[in-house]
């Protein structure tokens, strides 16, 4: 979990190759029963309705065999979400200051959240509001900055791994069973 443009999804997927779990992204999985995006999803219908769909959709995927899933940025505002993520698995949160944020996604068009006349004081806002709640729900923080994803992945892998939490990996990259 983390900010809008904190990795989640890209770290996400690459940690789930890596730990030979399956991935699911909460957003996609949204829009693929919505059959729209969520943002017009979110125009239409409204912020408290996708948040109810949001939660029903992190409860389904809490509650099903071990994988790795990347969440909403916003899936944290709602204290179900927050339990269900904490009691169910193990949470990283990918840290990330809204100035980096905002450097790696000031050219991106398609984050609803930015297209407003000051981005980076959207990004602070959100970042002041939310890392509270972020810290409250995870296991462990993992300081984005400029690291490359696979450095990212290698950071979360060591940290499950020391806590006991990580499937048996191999040198080649392949899972040795679940947990």
């Amino acid at each position: 979990m983390g900010l809008p443009g904190s990795g989640k999804s890209t770290v996400g997927r690459q940690l789930a190759r890596r730990l030979s779990l399956p991935f699911f992204d909460s957003d996609h999985v949204i829009e693929e029963r919505l059959g729209c995006s969520i943002r017009e999803y979110f125009e239409r219908e409204g912020e408290e309705r996708f948040r109810d769909l949001e939660e029903a959709v992190l409860d389904e995927l809490t509650q099903g065999p071990p994988s790795i899933v990347s969440t909403g940025g916003g899936s944290v505002l709602r204290p179900a979400n927050r339990a269900h993520l904490h009691d169910r698995g193990t949470v990283v949160y990918l840290r990330s200051v809204p100035e980096e944020v905002f450097r790696r996604l000031r050219h991106d068009r398609n984050r609803p959240l930015l297209q407003v006349e000051d981005p980076l004081q959207r990004l602070r806002d959100l970042f002041e509001a939310r890392d509270p709640l972020y810290r409250q729900t995870a296991h462990f923080v993992i300081e984005t900055g400029r690291p490359s994803v696979a450095t990212l992945v290698n950071m979360i892998v060591m940290q499950l791994e020391l806590a006991g939490q990580a499937p048996a990996v191999r040198p080649g990259g392949h899972g040795a069973g679940g947990h």
